[in-house]
Protein backbone atom coordinates (compact mmCIF):
# COMPACT_ATOMS: atom_id res chain seq x y z
CA UNK A 1 0.00 0.00 0.00
CA UNK A 2 1.13 3.65 -0.95
CA UNK A 3 1.11 5.75 2.28
CA UNK A 4 0.61 9.45 2.70
CA UNK A 5 4.01 10.21 3.90
CA UNK A 6 3.66 13.37 5.59
CA UNK A 7 7.35 14.15 5.75
CA UNK A 8 7.04 14.67 1.77
CA UNK A 9 4.60 17.25 2.30
CA UNK A 10 4.89 21.23 2.82
CA UNK A 11 3.74 20.09 6.79
CA UNK A 12 7.45 18.62 7.12
CA UNK A 13 8.42 22.34 6.13
CA UNK A 14 7.06 24.14 9.42
CA UNK A 15 9.60 22.32 11.55
CA UNK A 16 12.34 23.60 9.58
CA UNK A 17 13.62 27.24 9.99
CA UNK A 18 13.32 29.71 6.96
CA UNK A 19 11.11 26.75 5.21
CA UNK A 20 8.34 27.75 7.69
CA UNK A 21 8.66 31.05 7.12
CA UNK A 22 5.17 31.68 5.23
CA UNK A 23 2.48 28.56 4.74
CA UNK A 24 1.60 27.74 0.92
CA UNK A 25 -0.21 24.13 0.58
CA UNK A 26 1.28 24.09 -3.20
CA UNK A 27 4.86 23.58 -1.27
CA UNK A 28 6.57 20.66 -1.20
CA UNK A 29 8.98 19.34 0.99
CA UNK A 30 12.42 19.79 1.85
CA UNK A 31 12.73 16.33 2.47
CA UNK A 32 12.62 15.58 -1.29
CA UNK A 33 14.98 17.84 -2.29
CA UNK A 34 17.31 16.83 0.24
CA UNK A 35 16.96 13.20 -1.04
CA UNK A 36 17.92 14.18 -4.69
CA UNK A 37 20.70 16.27 -3.54
CA UNK A 38 22.27 13.42 -1.60
CA UNK A 39 21.96 10.68 -4.30
CA UNK A 40 23.71 12.80 -6.55
CA UNK A 41 26.65 14.98 -5.55
CA UNK A 42 27.86 15.76 -8.36
CA UNK A 43 25.00 18.95 -9.01
CA UNK A 44 26.76 21.72 -8.36
CA UNK A 45 24.03 24.45 -10.34
CA UNK A 46 20.60 23.84 -10.11
CA UNK A 47 17.76 25.40 -11.46
CA UNK A 48 13.96 25.85 -10.24
CA UNK A 49 11.85 27.35 -13.02
CA UNK A 50 8.85 26.93 -10.82
CA UNK A 51 10.12 28.22 -7.40
CA UNK A 52 6.70 28.75 -5.51
CA UNK A 53 7.98 29.30 -1.86
CA UNK A 54 11.60 29.18 -2.82
CA UNK A 55 11.97 25.62 -1.21
CA UNK A 56 14.53 24.12 -3.92
CA UNK A 57 16.50 27.52 -3.77
CA UNK A 58 16.61 27.60 0.03
CA UNK A 59 17.84 23.86 0.55
CA UNK A 60 20.20 24.35 -2.20
CA UNK A 61 21.53 27.69 -0.42
CA UNK A 62 21.62 25.93 2.89
CA UNK A 63 24.09 22.94 1.47
CA UNK A 64 26.18 25.38 -0.26
CA UNK A 65 24.90 24.44 -3.76
CA UNK A 66 24.29 27.50 -6.56
CA UNK A 67 20.77 27.52 -7.49
CA UNK A 68 18.91 29.96 -9.96
CA UNK A 69 14.30 30.26 -9.04
CA UNK A 70 12.18 31.49 -11.28
CA UNK A 71 8.81 32.49 -11.00
CA UNK A 72 6.13 34.05 -12.84
CA UNK A 73 4.76 35.83 -9.75
CA UNK A 74 5.77 38.98 -7.92
CA UNK A 75 5.19 38.24 -4.88
CA UNK A 76 6.30 34.90 -4.78
CA UNK A 77 9.70 36.56 -6.40
CA UNK A 78 9.72 38.84 -3.37
CA UNK A 79 9.30 36.24 -0.53
CA UNK A 80 12.16 33.85 -2.36
CA UNK A 81 14.66 36.44 -2.20
CA UNK A 82 13.37 37.45 1.42
CA UNK A 83 14.27 33.77 2.72
CA UNK A 84 17.58 32.69 1.21
CA UNK A 85 18.97 36.54 1.48
CA UNK A 86 22.00 36.60 4.11
CA UNK A 87 20.93 38.76 7.03
CA UNK A 88 23.75 41.26 8.93
CA UNK A 89 23.41 41.02 12.87
CA UNK A 90 22.78 44.98 12.92
CA UNK A 91 19.70 44.20 10.63
CA UNK A 92 18.14 41.47 12.73
CA UNK A 93 18.29 44.53 15.42
CA UNK A 94 16.60 46.88 13.71
CA UNK A 95 14.31 44.08 12.82
CA UNK A 96 13.65 43.72 16.38
CA UNK A 97 13.41 47.13 17.58
CA UNK A 98 10.99 47.81 14.89
CA UNK A 99 8.68 45.15 15.87
CA UNK A 100 8.61 46.93 19.63
CA UNK A 101 7.82 50.44 18.14
CA UNK A 102 5.12 48.89 15.54
CA UNK A 103 3.08 46.70 18.30
CA UNK A 104 3.38 49.90 20.51
CA UNK A 105 1.74 52.22 17.85
CA UNK A 106 -1.03 49.23 16.52
CA UNK A 107 -2.06 49.23 20.35
CA UNK A 108 -2.47 53.01 20.73
CA UNK A 109 -5.65 53.93 20.35
CA UNK A 110 -5.34 55.49 16.75
CA UNK A 111 -8.53 55.37 15.03
CA UNK A 112 -8.73 52.68 12.02
CA UNK A 113 -11.36 53.88 10.28
CA UNK A 114 -9.12 56.12 8.26
CA UNK A 115 -6.14 53.54 7.56
CA UNK A 116 -5.59 52.34 4.40
CA UNK A 117 -7.21 48.75 3.39
CA UNK A 118 -6.23 46.29 0.12
CA UNK A 119 -9.40 46.85 -2.43
CA UNK A 120 -10.17 42.83 -1.32
CA UNK A 121 -13.95 41.65 -2.68
CA UNK A 122 -16.12 41.53 0.90
CA UNK A 123 -12.84 42.08 3.09
CA UNK A 124 -14.62 41.20 6.55
CA UNK A 125 -15.19 38.21 5.00
CA UNK A 126 -11.70 37.23 5.24
CA UNK A 127 -11.53 39.08 8.70
CA UNK A 128 -13.62 40.43 10.88
CA UNK A 129 -13.95 44.20 11.73
CA UNK A 130 -11.96 43.83 14.79
CA UNK A 131 -9.18 42.01 13.68
CA UNK A 132 -9.09 44.26 10.01
CA UNK A 133 -8.87 47.00 12.36
CA UNK A 134 -5.75 45.70 13.61
CA UNK A 135 -4.49 44.45 10.76
CA UNK A 136 -4.65 47.60 9.31
CA UNK A 137 -3.03 49.73 12.56
CA UNK A 138 -0.08 47.41 12.03
CA UNK A 139 0.30 47.64 8.81
CA UNK A 140 0.10 51.47 9.06
CA UNK A 141 2.42 51.40 11.33
CA UNK A 142 5.43 48.81 9.83
CA UNK A 143 5.35 51.37 6.99
CA UNK A 144 5.44 54.63 9.34
CA UNK A 145 8.34 52.68 11.08
CA UNK A 146 10.23 51.73 7.67
CA UNK A 147 9.14 53.29 4.20
CA UNK A 148 11.35 52.21 2.24
CA UNK A 149 11.99 48.68 1.69
CA UNK A 150 14.52 47.14 3.46
CA UNK A 151 15.95 43.71 4.75
CA UNK A 152 14.36 44.33 8.31
CA UNK A 153 10.98 45.58 6.75
CA UNK A 154 11.14 42.08 4.66
CA UNK A 155 11.58 40.02 7.64
CA UNK A 156 8.56 41.90 9.61
CA UNK A 157 6.60 41.63 6.42
CA UNK A 158 7.13 38.40 6.15
CA UNK A 159 5.90 37.90 9.80
CA UNK A 160 2.79 39.69 8.99
CA UNK A 161 2.11 37.65 6.11
CA UNK A 162 2.01 35.00 8.67
CA UNK A 163 -0.42 36.59 10.54
CA UNK A 164 -2.89 37.79 8.25
CA UNK A 165 -3.54 34.10 7.14
CA UNK A 166 -3.61 32.79 10.45
CA UNK A 167 -6.26 35.42 11.59
CA UNK A 168 -8.39 34.88 8.30
CA UNK A 169 -11.30 32.86 7.79
CA UNK A 170 -10.55 31.41 5.02
CA UNK A 171 -9.55 27.65 4.23
CA UNK A 172 -7.66 26.48 1.24
CA UNK A 173 -7.69 22.70 2.40
CA UNK A 174 -9.53 22.16 -1.12
CA UNK A 175 -10.38 23.23 -4.86
CA UNK A 176 -13.34 25.29 -4.12
CA UNK A 177 -12.30 27.98 -1.23
CA UNK A 178 -14.47 28.54 1.26
CA UNK A 179 -14.83 30.62 4.63
CA UNK A 180 -14.98 29.73 8.00
CA UNK A 181 -17.69 31.28 10.73
CA UNK A 182 -16.64 33.47 13.18
CA UNK A 183 -16.66 32.46 16.68
CA UNK A 184 -14.71 35.32 18.34
CA UNK A 185 -16.11 36.57 21.39
CA UNK A 186 -13.21 38.08 22.58
CA UNK A 187 -13.51 42.06 23.64
CA UNK A 188 -11.74 44.39 21.26
CA UNK A 189 -8.78 45.09 23.07
CA UNK A 190 -8.13 41.78 24.38
CA UNK A 191 -7.63 40.40 20.95
CA UNK A 192 -5.99 43.20 19.73
CA UNK A 193 -3.67 42.38 22.34
CA UNK A 194 -3.61 38.35 21.53
CA UNK A 195 -2.59 39.45 17.94
CA UNK A 196 0.17 42.05 18.63
CA UNK A 197 1.49 38.94 20.75
CA UNK A 198 1.34 36.46 18.01
CA UNK A 199 2.51 39.25 15.55
CA UNK A 200 5.83 39.72 18.38
CA UNK A 201 5.88 35.50 18.05
CA UNK A 202 6.25 34.87 15.01
CA UNK A 203 8.52 37.65 14.07
CA UNK A 204 11.19 36.50 16.92
CA UNK A 205 10.82 32.89 15.06
CA UNK A 206 11.75 34.51 11.97
CA UNK A 207 14.53 36.76 13.06
CA UNK A 208 15.83 33.93 14.96
CA UNK A 209 15.84 31.71 11.83
CA UNK A 210 17.65 34.66 9.68
CA UNK A 211 20.65 34.43 11.70
CA UNK A 212 21.52 30.87 10.53
CA UNK A 213 24.30 31.60 6.74
CA UNK A 214 23.15 30.55 3.87
CA UNK A 215 26.55 29.66 2.15
CA UNK A 216 25.25 28.90 -1.73
CA UNK A 217 24.60 31.58 -4.16
CA UNK A 218 20.68 32.11 -4.50
CA UNK A 219 19.32 34.34 -7.46
CA UNK A 220 15.40 34.90 -7.97
CA UNK A 221 14.35 36.06 -11.03
CA UNK A 222 10.79 36.94 -11.91
CA UNK A 223 10.27 34.97 -15.14
CA UNK A 224 7.70 33.09 -17.74
CA UNK A 225 9.04 29.44 -17.27
CA UNK A 226 7.80 29.22 -21.20
CA UNK A 227 10.44 31.29 -21.98
CA UNK A 228 13.26 30.72 -19.68
CA UNK A 229 16.15 33.05 -19.31
CA UNK A 230 19.70 32.20 -20.39
CA UNK A 231 21.74 32.65 -17.19
CA UNK A 232 23.92 35.84 -16.87
CA UNK A 233 27.50 34.26 -16.97
CA UNK A 234 26.41 31.69 -19.65
CA UNK A 235 26.96 28.45 -17.75
CA UNK A 236 24.61 26.08 -18.09
CA UNK A 237 22.94 24.48 -15.68
CA UNK A 238 23.79 20.51 -15.02
CA UNK A 239 20.15 19.99 -13.15
CA UNK A 240 16.35 21.05 -12.35
CA UNK A 241 14.72 20.50 -9.37
CA UNK A 242 11.61 21.42 -9.52
CA UNK A 243 7.44 21.34 -8.93
CA UNK A 244 4.95 22.63 -11.55
CA UNK A 245 1.57 23.43 -10.33
CA UNK A 246 -0.37 20.88 -11.15
CA UNK A 247 -3.53 20.39 -13.16
CA UNK A 248 -6.09 20.10 -10.68
CA UNK A 249 -5.07 23.12 -8.80
CA UNK A 250 -7.01 25.02 -11.21
CA UNK A 251 -5.64 28.73 -9.50
CA UNK A 252 -2.28 29.33 -8.92
CA UNK A 253 -3.58 33.01 -7.62
CA UNK A 254 -6.28 31.69 -5.55
CA UNK A 255 -4.28 30.92 -2.31
CA UNK A 256 -1.91 34.24 -2.51
CA UNK A 257 -4.55 37.07 -2.79
CA UNK A 258 -4.64 38.00 0.59
CA UNK A 259 -0.59 38.05 0.52
CA UNK A 260 -0.65 40.33 -2.45
CA UNK A 261 -3.23 42.50 -1.65
CA UNK A 262 -1.74 43.45 1.86
CA UNK A 263 1.71 43.76 0.24
CA UNK A 264 0.75 46.00 -2.75
CA UNK A 265 1.31 43.25 -5.75
CA UNK A 266 -2.20 43.67 -6.28
CA UNK A 267 -4.87 46.23 -6.34
CA UNK A 268 -7.94 44.92 -7.88
CA UNK A 269 -9.73 41.34 -9.07
CA UNK A 270 -8.71 41.89 -12.41
CA UNK A 271 -4.95 42.28 -12.12
CA UNK A 272 -5.26 39.13 -10.12
CA UNK A 273 -6.99 37.34 -13.25
CA UNK A 274 -4.78 38.78 -15.72
CA UNK A 275 -1.24 37.60 -13.95
CA UNK A 276 -3.58 33.87 -13.12
CA UNK A 277 -4.13 33.56 -16.96
CA UNK A 278 -0.11 34.13 -17.64
CA UNK A 279 0.94 31.40 -15.15
CA UNK A 280 0.90 27.79 -16.46
CA UNK A 281 -2.38 26.04 -15.04
CA UNK A 282 -4.64 29.36 -14.05
CA UNK A 283 -8.72 30.04 -14.45
CA UNK A 284 -9.44 32.44 -12.02
CA UNK A 285 -11.66 35.49 -13.11
CA UNK A 286 -10.84 36.52 -16.41
CA UNK A 287 -9.35 33.39 -17.25
CA UNK A 288 -12.12 31.44 -17.46
CA UNK A 289 -13.51 32.88 -20.16
CA UNK A 290 -10.36 33.58 -22.08
CA UNK A 291 -10.02 29.73 -21.63
CA UNK A 292 -13.36 29.45 -23.01
CA UNK A 293 -12.06 31.00 -26.68
CA UNK A 294 -8.66 29.20 -26.14
CA UNK A 295 -7.53 27.07 -28.97
CA UNK A 296 -4.76 24.53 -29.24
CA UNK A 297 -1.54 26.64 -30.95
CA UNK A 298 -0.31 23.58 -32.80
CA UNK A 299 1.41 22.19 -30.11
CA UNK A 300 1.02 18.17 -30.22
CA UNK A 301 1.26 15.76 -27.23
CA UNK A 302 2.73 12.58 -28.54
CA UNK A 303 1.19 10.96 -25.66
CA UNK A 304 -0.79 8.34 -27.11
CA UNK A 305 -3.93 8.61 -25.16
CA UNK A 306 -4.20 12.05 -24.65
CA UNK A 307 -6.47 13.11 -27.46
CA UNK A 308 -8.79 10.65 -26.10
CA UNK A 309 -8.61 11.64 -22.31
CA UNK A 310 -9.17 15.25 -23.65
CA UNK A 311 -12.17 14.21 -25.15
CA UNK A 312 -13.76 11.90 -22.20
CA UNK A 313 -13.55 15.30 -20.84
CA UNK A 314 -14.99 17.68 -23.37
CA UNK A 315 -17.93 15.83 -22.62
CA UNK A 316 -18.22 16.96 -19.28
CA UNK A 317 -16.80 20.45 -19.71
CA UNK A 318 -15.39 22.43 -22.24
CA UNK A 319 -13.60 24.62 -20.34
CA UNK A 320 -11.92 22.11 -18.34
CA UNK A 321 -10.96 20.00 -21.67
CA UNK A 322 -9.40 23.45 -23.01
CA UNK A 323 -7.49 23.87 -19.38
CA UNK A 324 -5.94 20.42 -19.54
CA UNK A 325 -4.83 20.56 -22.87
CA UNK A 326 -3.85 24.57 -22.53
CA UNK A 327 -1.69 23.06 -19.35
CA UNK A 328 0.02 20.41 -21.13
CA UNK A 329 0.66 22.76 -24.09
CA UNK A 330 2.16 25.05 -21.67
CA UNK A 331 4.76 22.64 -20.14
CA UNK A 332 6.01 21.25 -24.02
CA UNK A 333 6.87 24.83 -24.80
CA UNK A 334 8.56 24.88 -20.76
CA UNK A 335 10.48 21.55 -22.00
CA UNK A 336 11.40 22.84 -25.17
CA UNK A 337 13.05 26.25 -23.92
CA UNK A 338 14.68 24.16 -21.09
CA UNK A 339 16.26 22.05 -23.14
CA UNK A 340 18.18 25.10 -24.48
CA UNK A 341 19.96 26.11 -21.03
CA UNK A 342 20.97 22.77 -20.03
CA UNK A 343 24.80 21.41 -19.87
CA UNK A 344 24.95 17.87 -21.98
CA UNK A 345 24.40 15.22 -19.55
CA UNK A 346 22.04 17.55 -16.96
CA UNK A 347 19.60 15.45 -14.72
CA UNK A 348 16.26 16.87 -13.92
CA UNK A 349 13.42 15.60 -11.57
CA UNK A 350 9.72 17.12 -11.50
CA UNK A 351 7.47 16.57 -8.63
CA UNK A 352 3.96 15.75 -9.93
CA UNK A 353 0.53 14.55 -9.43
CA UNK A 354 -1.98 12.83 -11.59
CA UNK A 355 -5.67 14.39 -11.48
CA UNK A 356 -8.94 13.50 -11.82
CA UNK A 357 -11.83 15.21 -14.08
CA UNK A 358 -15.11 14.16 -13.50
CA UNK A 359 -14.31 10.25 -13.90
CA UNK A 360 -11.07 10.64 -16.18
CA UNK A 361 -8.09 10.08 -14.56
CA UNK A 362 -5.06 12.02 -16.27
CA UNK A 363 -2.19 10.66 -15.90
CA UNK A 364 0.13 13.72 -15.42
CA UNK A 365 3.61 11.64 -14.60
CA UNK A 366 3.06 9.52 -17.88
CA UNK A 367 2.29 12.43 -20.50
CA UNK A 368 5.05 14.46 -18.65
CA UNK A 369 7.61 11.34 -19.40
CA UNK A 370 6.21 11.54 -22.79
CA UNK A 371 6.81 15.29 -22.99
CA UNK A 372 10.29 14.76 -21.79
CA UNK A 373 11.05 12.02 -24.69
CA UNK A 374 9.40 14.37 -27.11
CA UNK A 375 11.60 17.18 -26.44
CA UNK A 376 15.05 15.08 -26.61
CA UNK A 377 15.24 13.92 -22.70
CA UNK A 378 16.54 11.07 -22.45
CA UNK A 379 16.64 7.84 -19.62
CA UNK A 380 12.87 9.13 -18.05
CA UNK A 381 11.92 7.25 -15.25
CA UNK A 382 8.84 7.66 -12.69
CA UNK A 383 8.96 7.40 -9.45
CA UNK A 384 6.32 6.54 -7.13
CA UNK A 385 6.69 9.18 -4.21
CA UNK A 386 3.43 9.30 -2.29
CA UNK A 387 -0.75 8.60 -2.41
CA UNK A 388 -2.14 12.50 -1.77
CA UNK A 389 -4.75 13.41 0.90
CA UNK A 390 -7.83 13.37 -1.68
CA UNK A 391 -8.89 11.02 -3.80
CA UNK A 392 -7.46 7.79 -3.58
CA UNK A 393 -6.47 7.03 -6.93
CA UNK A 394 -4.44 10.88 -6.73
CA UNK A 395 -0.63 9.65 -6.09
CA UNK A 396 2.59 12.17 -6.17
CA UNK A 397 5.58 11.24 -8.69
CA UNK A 398 9.07 12.31 -9.30
CA UNK A 399 9.78 12.06 -12.88
CA UNK A 400 13.48 12.25 -13.78
CA UNK A 401 14.96 12.55 -16.91
CA UNK A 402 18.85 13.19 -18.30
CA UNK A 403 20.08 15.51 -20.99
CA UNK A 404 22.20 13.59 -23.30
CA UNK A 405 25.80 14.10 -24.43
CA UNK A 406 26.27 16.78 -26.92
Amino acid sequence: MIRQKEEFTFKHNLKHGRHGWLRLTPAYSVRVVHNILEQHSEISYVLDPFSGTGTTGLVCGERGIRCDLLDINPFLVWLAKVKTANYQPEELHQAQTILMSAIAEALSGRAAGDLWLPAISNITRWWPENKCAFLAKLHYALNQQIPQESPAKNLLLAAFCRLVIESSNAAFNHQSMSFKEEQSTLFKDEEHNLLAQRFSQLTNEIILAAATPIRGQVQVIQADSRNIPQPADGRLYDSVITSPPYPNRMSYIRELRPYMYWLGYLTDAREAADLDWQAIGGTWGVATSRLLKWESNGIRIQYSEFDSIIEKIRTRSSLLANYVHKYFSDISLHFAGLYNVLAPEARIFYVVGNSKFYETLVPVEAIYASLLQQNGFVNVAIETLRKRNSKKELLEFVVSARKPTA
